[in-house]
């Protein structure tokens, strides 16, 4: 997942209180503004700007991001207010400009605020979230602002811009009227009454689902009733006082341990606790959820649209909801006929074991290993002492990356991190040229939003002279002691689909930094991402980081195999508990502002029947509503679509890849030219076209799944 600032998902700006003083008075004084006081005011002297966490305090964000805004309101002000005729330079490229400490600051506070978070923190979000949506009005409902745009943008094929200096513009004015510059002073204000409300919202809805995340946790005081779960990850989670064990929930529907679960009455109460997790007591989360997407319709309805996926889809690939929901036909029949014969596999599955009970969501991922097993002859437990985590990644993610650009690497340890598990990496071009830094922080806590994420510290730019420093978050679980982290096969993907969207900040090559690396439509941003996970069993690759973690073997050729083998197996549940999440997120957001929603619950489930994706009893959506922080806390709203278009995507390159020789510099060379270097600077239909030399084709994703 590409993350996204809040405040930047309609492309504002640039990019993309550690005591209850802070609190009290946030403005502090000027002695606390002061350079020498706060690190976040002036540009760090660390190799690439990188952020110097040893100086960098929870106090210091407030103030800087305050002074940010101040800064760029007056830059704003300057520039609509200005009596000079309306150049690039004194326009375009001035509000460009406007927000390099904002940006700074913001970039780092996020960073943070999702992946090692606390009360002070979480207040600073709350508190800054309405100030930074104001601040997105201030720019873009500027009647002068616009004005000055409109008349550059109306000749802009006489100012003789360059390619992207022209783009630059073109992107800007779009961005004007999509955020409603063209309404009326009156409806500007209720526009930004609108932009107010969604900030909070989503800003309230991301901590109470952090809180529910953490509360939902389930106990378990008898080891008996975790038969079958790894000894090392029980370890990991025995209580303090050696009681219990502890189990903390992951941001998806269903939870890794289901799978090695023996207990069924263990496996139902912690499938529950997930499907509950925020649907009662103080973390629920409906309500919030009924007033944000009525919030949403009303603001689309303002801006003269039906709905507000309508209104959001504008810049993006799918274009309209139509588009997507064609796009879903063609897959959700495939998808729900296979995920059927999957569950009638595993009843039997069940049957065979001498068990009499109606397969539920809760027994699937358990039963389905068992049908892996006698299919496959595959066991997770089997093929997890090959991955272990450093493996993967020096010896996996980077030796792809070396393969197909030619980078290396090398560990910085005298770079301050923010936490103690995050990691330094510099990374080098074939030349030895630097390319950037590169930050890991993979293992979950309870400070850590859910998920898997990129995003930049630093974003490259020729503007500013920046190489990208650009970091990933998953949530591995980590190991108790001096044990090492073995990975499942899906945690090795994962790894090496954030550092596809990596690649794509790392190679981004702009004058600009509003249209450098990842700042792409979101139903594009996933696809280098997504196309990244392909090198993961590539057999060179897969062969040089699988060493068994206590042998120092190689994984066999017959694990391999299997692997292979089981690559289709449960595709079709795979594939339907995504296509309902997608679904669920585009019914939410085609709601019309004249429809109110009473029951989040019952809205839902109309959801999943009328798009046929409740068919199959056991197969329940990825995500519940109540839980769904891409679309209600993150940047996805109507846009979770994305994962699935993208898949597409990714298939078709891949095709591609090996009809044309595999893992090959030159291959490797072309894509990096064409595609992972562009950034937002191209029509990105015809940037993949003029790579691909065609349209994508489906097939190519129907085959990989096993549904053609």
């Amino acid at each position: 997942m590409k993350k996204a600032i809040p405040y930047l998902a309609l492309a504002l700006l640039v990019v993309a209180c550690n005591n209850s003083k802070e609190k009290e008075n946030p403005n502090k004084s000027e002695e606390q503004m002061n350079n020498t006081e706060n690190p976040l005011l002036s540009e760090s002297t660390l190799p690439y700007g990188a952020p110097d966490f040893s100086k960098i305090k929870d106090e210091h964000f407030m103030p800087a991001m305050l002074k940010g805004i101040e800064k760029q309101k007056k830059a704003v002000e300057a520039i609509a207010n200005s009596k000079e005729e309306p150049t690039f330079d004194n326009t375009v490229l001035a509000l460009e400009k406007s927000s390099e400490l904002l940006s700074r600051s913001s970039q780092i506070f996020y960073a943070l605020a999702g992946s090692n978070t606390n009360e002070t923190l979480q207040a600073v979000e709350e508190e800054m979230a309405p100030k930074f949506a104001a601040q997105s009005d201030m720019i873009y409902l500027n009647e002068n602002l616009f004005k000055r745009f409109k008349t550059l943008y109306d000749k802009k094929e006489s100012l003789n811009l360059d390619a992207e200096s022209l783009k630059l513009l073109e992107n800007y004015y779009e961005d004007f009227e999509i955020a409603g510059a063209n309404l009326s002073s009156e409806d500007k204000e209720k526009l930004k009454e609108y932009n107010e409300k969604i900030a909070t919202l989503t800003t309230k809805f991301g901590k109470t689902l952090l809180d529910a995340n953490n509360a939902g946790a389930v106990t378990f005081t008898n080891k008996e009733d975790l038969a079958g779960v790894d000894e090392d990850f029980l370890k990991s989670k025995e209580s303090k006082d050696g009681k219990g064990w502890t189990i903390p929930l992951q941001n998806t529907t269903q939870q890794p341990l289901l799978q090695s679960m023996e207990n069924r009455a263990s496996r139902e109460k912690l499938f529950k606790a997930a499907w509950h997790r925020s649907d009662q007591g103080a973390n629920d989360t409906r309500e919030i959820i009924k007033q944000l997407v009525e919030v949403r319709a009303q603001k689309a309805k303002l801006l003269g649209f039906n709905n507000y996926a309508e209104w959001s889809l504008q810049k993006t690939m799918a274009k309209t909801p139509e588009n997507v929901n064609k796009f879903f036909s063609g897959l959700i029949p495939a998808a729900t006929a296979k995920a059927q014969a999957e569950s009638n596999e595993i009843q039997k599955m069940i049957k065979a074991k001498g068990q009499d009970f109606k397969l539920e969501p809760w027994d699937w991922n358990y039963y389905a290993e068992m049908v892996r097993k006698e299919k496959y002859d595959l066991d997770e437990n089997q093929i997890k002492p090959y991955f272990e985590l450093n493996n993967v990644l020096e010896k996996g993610v980077f030796y792809a990356a070396n393969k197909l650009y030619g980078i290396t690497y090398k560990e910085r340890t005298d770079i301050p991190t923010y936490q103690e598990d995050v990691k330094v990496y510099e990374l080098f071009e074939e030349n030895g040229d630097q390319l950037g830094l590169f930050y890991t922080d993979y293992f979950a806590r309870p400070s850590k939003s859910g998920g898997a994420w990129m995003d930049n510290f630093v974003t490259q730019s020729k503007l500013y002279n920046k190489k990208p420093v650009i970091y990933n978050v998953l949530n591995i679980p980590k190991p108790a002691g001096n044990e090492p982290a073995l990975l499942t096969y899906d945690e090795v993907e994962t790894m090496f689909h954030e550092f596809g969207h990596a690649l794509h900040g790392f190679f981004a090559s702009q004058q600009y930094p509003s249209l450098s690396g990842t700042a792409v439509a979101r139903d594009f941003v996933e696809f280098p991402s997504q196309f990244n996970e392909n090198w993961a069993l590539y057999p060179d690759v897969l062969k040089n980081y699988a060493i068994h973690y206590k042998t120092g073997k190689q994984i066999p050729q017959e694990l391999i195999d299997k692997i292979k083998n089981s690559g289709t197996f449960n595709q079709g549940y795979s594939l339907t508990e995504n296509l309902a999440g997608s679904n669920l997120d585009m019914q939410w957001h085609t709601i019309s502002a004249d429809k109110k929603i009473e029951d989040v619950n019952a809205f839902e489930n109309e959801a999943l029947n009328k798009t046929k994706l409740d068919v199959v009893h056991a197969v329940p959506p990825r995500y519940r509503s109540t839980y769904f922080s891409h679309i209600f806390a993150g940047g996805y709203a109507a846009g979770y679509y994305s994962y699935s278009w993208t898949e597409m995507l990714h298939h078709d390159a891949y095709n591609w890849f090996e009809t044309h020789g595999g893992l090959t510099r030159e291959n490797g060379q072309r894509f990096r030219d064409m595609v992972l270097s562009r950034g937002n600077t191209l029509n990105l239909e015809k940037m993949y076209k003029d790579w691909r030399g065609s349209d994508p084709k489906i097939e190519p994703m129907l085959k990989a799944r096993g549904l053609k």
